[in-house]
C-alpha cells in the first residue's frame, strides 16, 4: 500500500458467529482493511457504528431485533460519511430494493468470492457503487420500470418506529418485552401495533408475520 491510500475502516454486523468471524479473519490478510468492530444484531450494529465511525459496514439483513434494512437506514442517517455493504444470501428484488433505499451502497449474495467482498468495500470507500450482477439487474429494471413497488407499499408509509415494532411483533415479543427493549411504555407498544395494524389493514399477528417475511423484515426460517 502506498503512502498515499489510506486504510479502510470496516464494521462486521452479522448473526452468525462463525460467518463474522470467518469474515474477519478473511479480510484481516488484506492490505489497507482494518476490521474495527463488530455485531450480532442491527441495533448492536448501530450503536458500534456510533461508537467506531467506521468507514463501511458490511450487512447482514436478516438480523433478529432490528434488520439490516432497519439498520442501513439508521446509519446512512447518523453517520452520512459510513458506507453500507449488504452482504446477503437473498437476492430478490423484495431485498435489494428496500436496502438500496434504505441507503446501501452495494448489495453481494453470499457465496461471492473474497475479491467481489475486497473490490465492493474499496469501490463504495471511494464514493462509487458495487452491486452483484443478480442486484444490479433488478436496479436497471427498476429505473427502467419507474421504480414500481412489488406489493411492499405500504410498508413505505410506516414510521421507522413503526417498522422496528413490525419486526418484533413478528418475531414473537410481547409488548412488554419490546418495550424494555426500546425503553417505551407497554401501552405506547401497544398504540404503535394499532398503527401499524391500520395502515397495512392487516388485524392478527399471523397476518403480521406473513407481511413482515413477505416484505423482507424478518426471514422465514
Amino acid at each position: 500500500m502506498s503512502g498515499s491510500e489510506r486504510t479502510i475502516d470496516v464494521l462486521l454486523a452479522e448473526d452468525h458467529t462463525i460467518v463474522r468471524e470467518g469474515l474477519r479473519a478473511l479480510l484481516a490478510g488484506r492490505e489497507g482493511i482494518r476490521v474495527v468492530g463488530e455485531a450480532a444484531d442491527g441495533r448492536e450494529a448501530v450503536a458500534v457504528a456510533e461508537r467506531t465511525r467506521p468507514d463501511v459496514v458490511v450487512m447482514d439483513l436478516g438480523m433478529p431485533g432490528l434488520n439490516g434494512v432497519e439498520a442501513t437506514r439508521q446509519i446512512c442517517r447518523r453517520l452520512p460519511a459510513t458506507r453500507v455493504v449488504v452482504l446477503s444470501m437473498h437476492g430478490g428484488v423484495e431485498h435489494v430494493r428496500p436496502a438500496v433505499r434504505a441507503g446501501a451502497s452495494g448489495y453481494l449474495i453470499k457465496g461471492a468470492g473474497l475479491s467481489d467482498l475486497v473490490a465492493a468495500i474499496r469501490a463504495v470507500a471511494a464514493g462509487e457503487a458495487f452491486f452483484s450482477p443478480g442486484a444490479a439487474k433488478l436496479l436497471l429494471r427498476d429505473a427502467v420500470a419507474g421504480g414500481g413497488e412489488t406489493g411492499s407499499g405500504a410498508a413505505q408509509t410506516l414510521t421507522p418506529r413503526e417498522r422496528e415494532i413490525l419486526q418484533l411483533v413478528a418475531e414473537g415479543r410481547s409488548s412488554r418485552s419490546i418495550g424494555e427493549l426500546l425503553h417505551i411504555s407497554p401501552k405506547t407498544v401497544e398504540g404503535h401495533r394499532g398503527r401499524v395494524m391500520d395502515k397495512l389493514d392487516i388485524h392478527d399477528v399471523a397476518g403480521l408475520v406473513r407481511y413482515a417475511v413477505r416484505v423482507g423484515l424478518i426471514s422465514p426460517e
